[in-house]
């Protein structure tokens, strides 16, 4: 999957999640997911506990967060 395909999983609109960036706008904040994953979850357990998530969509969410501190514009690369 590319760059482009993974962060075309992630959603930012205005009325969804005060403008966070989400997963498919489904109201999953990237935050939350990446928080799961800082907790010591694994993404077998996410998926499991989530099953309306995908491993696409973890994916995408740490894709989405090494743009965010990279210093690379995140527009550039969808």
């Amino acid at each position: 999957m590319s760059e482009k395909e993974v962060l075309s999983r992630i959603t930012i609109n205005p009325e969804i999640c005060h403008g966070k960036p989400v997963v498919r706008s489904m109201r999953w904040p990237v935050e939350v997911i990446l928080d799961m994953l800082g907790s010591g979850m694994t993404n077998k357990e996410i998926l499991f506990d989530h099953p309306e998530l995908e491993l696409q969509d973890i994916q995408a969410c740490l894709q989405y967060a090494k743009l965010s501190v990279s210093g690379k514009s995140i527009l550039a690369a969808s």
